[in-house]
């Protein structure tokens, strides 16, 4: 783990520090964006399935053609390292991205995310009751601020008012989110962030390859146009357009710029600045959907994020 960031005769924070700080927070801002962009696509006729394998099949192809060419010394594998490589495949990535578009077919962007993102919370408590890292008091404040503040996003004393589809995938999500960053942490000091990403995305491929073989895939409906919904519905796009998107800025980019940050910031203040993805996300799908919340589910969105960057600060 890096400790805090380095500071220089001056007082100021060191060059990397700053850059590992504004890779994160790019890569929130277009993971946030891909958001909007991935629920205009659910709704084009592509399951949740099929654009996450299509997302993932691109990106293993395009990373892998990257790397052949800049540094393919990078591709080496041993035998001991292949076995938490696929696992972090299937898991960190697959279930990850899957369960993801579950939830926002289901869900408005932003409870999606809410609820995704208190796997920082759950990787405070694996680090200290499996890793036996110390943890400060805190973390139990934060989990009853997330728990507080995810009852009046759902609005559970009405039964919950979204999608019991959306809210269990949502969960799901977040704990698969949370092995992700575990996993990650652990293995980005022996790899770098091109070719981890390339495993992950290969083996989450090869996985949605056998539940759906790539020639049962509807490629014809990658050229069909759809709306763009919302305040935008007046105008349409291409499929393949915005799946192109999806899989080059929202995938490509947003992941190596996650990854990467790692080299200069801890994996928990990583995890801290990546908290203004359900910020960004909620902004661009009221602006662009129009997606609404009421003054109690802005408050309990409010607590849920205290309680993560709570949960991130006990770590």
């Amino acid at each position: 783990m890096v400790d805090a960031p380095t500071l220089l005769p001056e007082g100021r924070t060191d060059d990397k520090t700053r850059l590992g700080y504004a890779m994160v927070a790019t890569a929130a801002t277009l993971f946030a964006v891909n958001g909007s962009v991935s629920k205009v696509v659910l709704g084009s006729g592509l399951s949740s399935l099929e654009l996450t394998q299509i997302r993932n099949t691109a990106a293993a192809v395009l990373f892998f053609v990257f790397l052949i060419v800049v540094a393919p010394r990078k591709l080496k594998v041993g035998r001991r390292e292949l076995a938490f490589l696929v696992a972090f495949g299937l898991v960190g990535v697959a279930l990850v991205q899957w369960l993801y578009f579950v939830a926002i077919e289901n869900l408005p962007v932003g409870v999606a995310l809410l609820i995704e993102f208190t796997a920082p919370l759950f990787v405070a408590l694996f680090a200290r009751f499996v890793y036996g890292e110390h943890v400060r008091r805190r973390i139990w404040f934060a989990v009853a601020l997330c728990l507080t503040g995810l009852a009046l996003v759902v609005e559970l004393w009405s039964g919950v008012a979204f999608s019991t589809v959306g809210v269990t995938a949502a969960f799901g999500g977040a704990f698969a989110l949370t092995a992700y960053l575990l996993m990650a942490e652990r293995e980005r000091r022996h790899r770098d962030a091109a070719s981890l990403s390339f495993y992950g995305f290969l083996f989450a491929a090869l996985l949605w390859a056998v539940v759906q073989p790539l020639w049962e895939f509807p490629w014809d409906v990658l050229d069909d146009s759809v709306s763009l919904q919302g305040n935008l519905s007046e105008y349409s796009a291409p499929i393949w357009l915005l799946v192109g998107f999806i899989v080059l800025i929202g995938t490509m980019v947003t992941f190596s710029l996650l990854v990467g940050s790692l080299r200069h910031i801890s994996a928990t203040r990583a995890s801290i600045v990546a908290t203004l993805e359900p910020v960004v996300a909620t902004v661009i799908a009221w602006a662009w959907l129009g997606e609404t919340f009421g003054a109690t589910q802005l408050v309990g969105g409010a607590i849920v994020i205290a309680g993560i960057l709570v949960a991130q600060s006990a770590r």
